[in-house]
């Protein structure tokens, strides 16, 4: 499975952009997918994920309202939304994969085997 995260960039406060992953390698449809970020001297965290059966969303807290997670099963794509950013939003979002039917959660990490290089969101205040 290989997953390539675009979109990232420089934004003023306020502003949006929109994350892409693009995934091959495996069945799109019937695959979890889950977008984290980390930023500078912080851990990793969870954003937004999609559920492959039925399209269930899940946010973050931080992110809710603001951030919108979406797929394209015939481009084998999944979208980050992200709008009214902050300065705290700043940090490399990477996507991420469960295994194909898996019914795990979507919060954690270590439910998700592969992982894409991530993508520098910078905001500025």
């Amino acid at each position: 499975v290989q997953l390539q995260a675009s979109g990232g960039g420089l934004v003023q406060a306020g502003g949006s952009l929109r994350l892409s992953c693009a995934a091959s390698g495996h069945t799109f449809s019937s695959t979890t997918m889950g977008w984290f970020r980390q930023a500078p001297g912080k851990e990793r965290e969870f954003v937004a994920a999609i559920y492959w059966g039925g399209g269930s969303t899940y946010y973050a807290d931080s992110v809710k309202g603001r951030f919108t997670i979406s797929r394209d099963s015939a481009k084998n794509t999944v979208y980050l939304q992200v709008n009214s950013l902050k300065p705290e939003d700043t940090a490399v979002y990477y996507c991420a994969a469960q295994n194909e039917y898996y019914s795990g959660s979507v919060y954690y990490q270590y439910e998700y085997p592969y992982w894409g290089q991530g993508t520098l969101v910078t905001v500025s205040s």
